[in-house]
């Protein structure tokens, strides 16, 4: 291992005394290849989120003939937070102190409340393609949050970088034709501003406790004030409900509100909250690619060649300078 070695004397009246003093050259290379190493783990578990998110609206088209949209972003919510107990009580997790609780509200409100049931109400007065015009700024909110929760500071570049990619989705949907301004874009706001803070108050928090340990906890502390709107727009018989509409439900509850936030707050509290949330870029692609898959939706060259661009914007956000405010 290289080092830098010093030597100096002092004089102690007659007597001198010998120092030697070794600095290490590796420590700072070393300290570089682990946050690299964090950076590009933390972008992969990023994208493993966020194509599982991607999954969410097909899966809310199925489903939603058949359920109250009150009842999917609730009811959701209910099935996972008592999963999330579960999992809590097995592996005999400490109550979380005072502040984080606090922070564990503040998560509660965003993504498990706010964003299901701002999302869902939205969808039912406006088409996909006109929500990804709103969501598509979903990124740049989340940097913009962490910025303000956080010590990350990006660079200019890193801007600049982000707001093409944000440019990109929304000029995409634009394109698909998604109409003019509608009122549900006020709750399609409200989904993106919860979502954002409700992602980087909760990747900040999954620093001391984990990622997993804080959705558990934000469901769990969430459930007392969901549980009974959910039982009062719960429909009254399963028996109408279709197998696909079934398994959608499930998919919600347990993928898209539980376990995909186990690896996109992992991803985000690794690779840093403003660099690894412009992988959510790529999510209305990854809702496209399973709506071919699962709805028949069609997939044209258009949608082909701005995947494209997008993937390269977050390629490129991953490479740009973000420091850590000390």
């Amino acid at each position: 291992m290289q080092h830098l070695s010093y030597v100096f004397a002092q004089s102690n009246g007659t007597k001198f005394t010998t120092y030697k003093l070794s600095v290490n050259y590796c420590q700072t290379t070393t300290i570089k290849k682990n946050t690299m190493k964090n950076e590009t783990k933390g972008m992969f578990l990023g994208v493993t989120g966020i194509s599982a998110f991607g999954l969410t609206l097909p899966a809310t088209q199925i489903v939603i003939p058949f359920l109250d949209p009150i009842f999917i972003g609730l009811g959701r919510a209910v099935l996972a937070a008592i999963f999330a107990a579960i999992l809590l009580l097995w592996f005999r997790q400490k109550i979380p102190n005072r502040n984080q609780i606090y922070q564990l509200l503040v998560v509660a409100l965003g993504v498990v409340i706010g964003f299901p049931l701002f999302s869902s109400w939205a969808m039912l007065h406006v088409p996909a393609s006109h929500g990804g015009v709103v969501m598509g700024v979903l990124p740049l909110a989340t940097a913009l949050v962490a910025v303000l929760i956080s010590n990350e500071r990006p660079g200019f570049w890193f801007w600049i970088v982000a707001v093409i990619g944000c440019c990109l989705v929304v000029l995409y949907s634009l394109i698909q034709g998604s109409g003019g301004i509608q009122i549900a874009d006020v709750a399609l706001l409200g989904a993106v501003l919860s979502a954002a803070i409700g992602y980087a108050v909760g990747a900040n928090l999954s620093k001391q406790m984990g990622g997993w340990q804080v959705i558990c906890w934000a469901l769990v502390l969430s459930l007392p004030f969901i549980i009974l709107p959910a039982i009062n727009y719960a429909p009254d018989s399963l028996s109408t409900i279709s197998v696909a509409g079934i398994a959608s439900f499930l998919y919600l509850s347990l993928v898209s509100q539980l376990f995909a936030f186990f690896v996109w707050y992992k991803g985000l509290a690794l690779g840093g909250i403003a660099r690894v949330s412009q992988a959510q870029l790529l999510q209305p692609f990854v809702t496209l690619f399973a709506s071919m898959l699962l709805l028949g939706e069609v997939i044209d060259n258009t949608t082909m060649v701005f995947a494209l661009l997008v993937i390269s914007s977050v390629w490129l956000g991953k490479r740009m300078p973000i420091k850590l405010k000390i």
